[in-house]
């Protein structure tokens, strides 16, 4: 994935937005358990009451309290607390307390915390103490049995007694108490506590309400800046692999298959694009979400860490069984679609010929060996990932439970709160589910790794064909003067020459024909011109500029180039025609249709110029693609044109009103014509026989049937002794 780390760069802004949205979105979800705890905890056990400090209480009540504090706890109390008179908002504290009276005491302190302690503390050995003399808090009979005992002599011991046990038990336990207190304070005041627990239920809802809207905001605005970049990246990979592809020449296209090649702009840039939109996410939000909710969890409750800790251990052994077990299959599976995707379109491209031999069978056959390949390694794939969901479901309940049990003796000793174990099943719920994103980041991570791979290999690849650092330019008009000088070319990887030491002319106004039995060369060399590979030896002029120093878009104006199999595209009649010259006026195009011997047929179609053509121009036969792909080359007007074997597919009558409109035609142009027949080109300048890459014979037809003992042999095979 590193590889493209260059198409990120236009969409850094994107990533870092989404990051700090994904950084939003882990911290809002860690904090809602914070606030469920609290409404188990303080809403619901506590009555509301969020603080062992009274913030009235009455004079009487704090004289008892007092009793059971510390001399420092109650010169701390004494400190805070101010007649309900002086405070400064006593009518606020009137109205919540109404039974109280301005010789009470409020509480007016920014330290109270430690007055809750002090409380807490207090409160805590009164109920020990009542405890001990068999009272109730609630009872006036307790009270006055608990003044008895401290009228005794042994009452301020028992009182020293509870003080020091106070300050030995958890702050947990000191809290609750305290605040079971503070509530029958409040309701001695005449406070509606009922109020006090709605009021802070519902104030801790809507807060949880607001933070689960910017939440889901976060979420979006995260979702949208990820899908955007991957998009985007996608977007743009698909641009730069098409035009790669487009510049390859046929050394490239031969290394990649065009079924591979289409995978990669599709099948692969898809795995891409997915892993920024979603993957990339998964990967950033799953750290924040683990390491966030493995912190939060051990500060609810450090006592519960070993059951986190096991449950990572489990989920980690799982995690590594998947990557060793699935890694490799993952890697296989494109591999698997690029052959897939050649074995179809090869049954499609050449669907004629199977029927024609009745090989169906055989095709079929391929296609499902690559079809089961494909469909059993995906099996395989699934089977492991899909084991692996119920096996986290069951580490999510096993460590539920084990959380429950142990956390509810917590509970019994008082070192831990339900809400507070609520809370911490939460977190280790968003550690698991952290563990579990990362599981799904072993199916997308590697199969986008090797997407990516494949991508870059294609952007990597050097054209062997490519413009010169400082080209030359053609002289104008150009002439069209074509020199072969002791030209030489092999395909790359292989052992001999494809043609060895060619040499000739080929001037304006003239016809050079090259002839030769099958693979003799003819085609690579005619294919050298355009530059659909470069010579190996020698050198190739246009006007005496070798083709090398030209800029190739210029090299191929010069060109009209008709292909040995005839080529249209998805469009009109006269869209095709216009390819090479999209300026051509209509008369050019009538005109080049008419030489190529295809008004005719195009009159007698519906819509005539504007009929549909569809891709590969299979609505029309073999010999009118043919003569299309020759109108289109005649209304580029350019001084060089080149027919490779391209009046095979008509018949002779057609090809003899061709030639001859031809001629006529291109009397300004250089024309190269590659013939299997010899009556096409029995009246060429020039005619170039081949033989295993070798020019054996150069001349015209009677010098060659003088001279040349292949041409011979080539013509006397085609015609009879009145034609020769």
């Amino acid at each position: 994935m590193l590889k493209l780390k260059k198409y990120l760069k236009p969409y850094a802004l994107l990533l870092v937005l989404g990051i700090v949205f994904l950084f939003g979105q882990a911290m809002l979800e860690l904090s809602l358990p914070n606030y469920m705890s609290d409404i188990v905890n303080v809403g619901l056990q506590q009555g509301g009451i969020t603080s062992s400090a009274p913030q009235v209480i009455s004079a009487d009540t704090l004289g008892l309290m007092e009793q059971f504090m510390s001399t420092q706890d109650r010169e701390l109390v004494r400190e805070a607390y101010v007649p309900l008179a002086d405070h400064p908002k006593y009518e606020h504290l009137s109205d919540t307390y109404p039974q109280a009276t301005g010789t009470d005491f409020a509480l007016n302190t920014q330290e109270e915390e430690a007055v809750a302690g002090a409380f807490g503390r207090a409160s805590y050995a009164l109920t020990w103490l009542m405890t001990q003399s068999g009272a109730t808090q609630s009872s006036t009979g307790g009270f006055q049995a608990l003044g008895q005992l401290l009228a005794q002599p042994q009452g301020q011991q028992l009182v020293a007694q509870a003080i020091d046990i106070a300050a030995q038990t958890p702050d947990t336990m000191l809290e609750q108490t305290g605040v079971v207190m503070v509530k029958q304070f409040y309701q001695q005041l005449g406070a509606d506590t009922d109020a006090i627990q709605t009021n802070y239920i519902l104030s801790t809802g809507v807060r949880m309400a607001v933070l689960a809207i910017l939440l889901t905001v976060c979420a979006i605005a995260a979702g949208y800046c990820m899908a955007r970049m991957g998009a985007g990246v996608a977007r743009d990979l698909r641009r730069d692999v098409f035009t790669k592809v487009t510049y390859f020449n046929n050394d490239e296209m031969d290394r990649f298959s065009g079924a591979s090649l289409i995978t990669r702009s599709t099948n692969d840039i898809t795995q891409v694009q997915n892993f920024l939109s979603m993957g990339f996410r998964l990967l950033c939000f799953a750290p924040i979400m683990g390491i966030g909710g493995l912190i939060m969890g051990l500060s609810t409750c450090l006592n519960l860490a070993w059951v986190l800790a096991l449950a990572l251990v489990v989920m980690l052994g799982l995690l590594m069984i998947l990557f060793a077990v699935a890694m490799p299959r993952f890697k296989k599976m494109q591999a698997l679609v690029d052959r897939l995707n050649l074995v179809s379109r090869e049954e499609i491209g050449g669907l004629m010929v199977v029927r024609a031999f009745s090989n169906q069978k055989f095709m079929q056959q391929r296609f499902e060996k690559a079809n089961d390949d494909l469909t059993s390694n995906t099996l395989f794939v699934n089977r492991a990932m899909a084991t692996m969901l119920p096996a986290m479901t069951l580490v999510m309940n096993g460590l539920s439970l084990l959380i429950v049990w142990f956390g509810g003796k917590e509970i019994a000793a008082s070192n831990l709160q339900v809400g507070d174990m609520m809370a911490f099943i939460q977190y280790a719920m968003h550690v698991i589910m952290s563990f579990l994103f990362i599981s799904m980041m072993f199916i997308m991570v590697p199969r986008a790794s090797v997407s990516a791979d494949r991508i870059y290999e294609v952007l990597e690849t050097e054209n062997q064909v490519k413009d010169p650092e400082h080209p030359l330019h053609l002289s104008q008009p150009v002439q069209g003067v074509v020199e072969f000088r002791d030209v030489s070319f092999r395909y790359p990887g292989a052992d001999a020459d494809v043609l060895e030491h060619v040499s000739f002319v080929a001037r304006p106004g003239q016809t050079t024909a090259f002839i030769g039995s099958t693979g003799s060369g003819k085609s690579t060399l005619i294919n050298l011109i355009p530059r659909f590979h470069d010579v190996s030896e020698g050198s190739i002029t246009l006007d005496g500029v070798d083709i090398r120093a030209l800029p190739q878009k210029e090299l191929r104006d010069a060109i009209g180039y008709v292909p040995q199999k005839g080529i249209l595209l998805r469009g009109t009649v006269e869209s095709n025609l216009k390819y090479g010259n999209p300026a051509a006026s209509q008369d050019l195009v009538d005109q080049s249709a008419r030489i190529a011997q295809a008004s005719e047929f195009i009159s007698q179609l519906e819509q005539g110029m504007q009929t549909p053509i569809s891709q590969g121009g299979t609505n029309v036969s073999g010999g009118q693609r043919q003569r299309l792909s020759i109108a289109r080359a005649l209304a580029k007007q350019a001084p060089v044109y080149i027919f490779d074997d391209t009046f095979s597919a008509l018949d002779f009558k057609t090809d003899a009103q061709l030639r001859a409109a031809l001629k006529e035609y291109t009397t300004q142009a250089t024309v190269l014509i590659v013939a299997q027949r010899v009556s096409t080109i029995l009246d060429a300048d020039q005619i170039l026989v081949l033989d295993q890459g070798k020019v054996v014979g150069c001349g015209t037809h009677q010098e060659l049937m003088r001279s040349c003992p292949t041409y011979q042999e080539i013509a006397q095979s085609q015609l009879s002794k009145e034609e020769l």
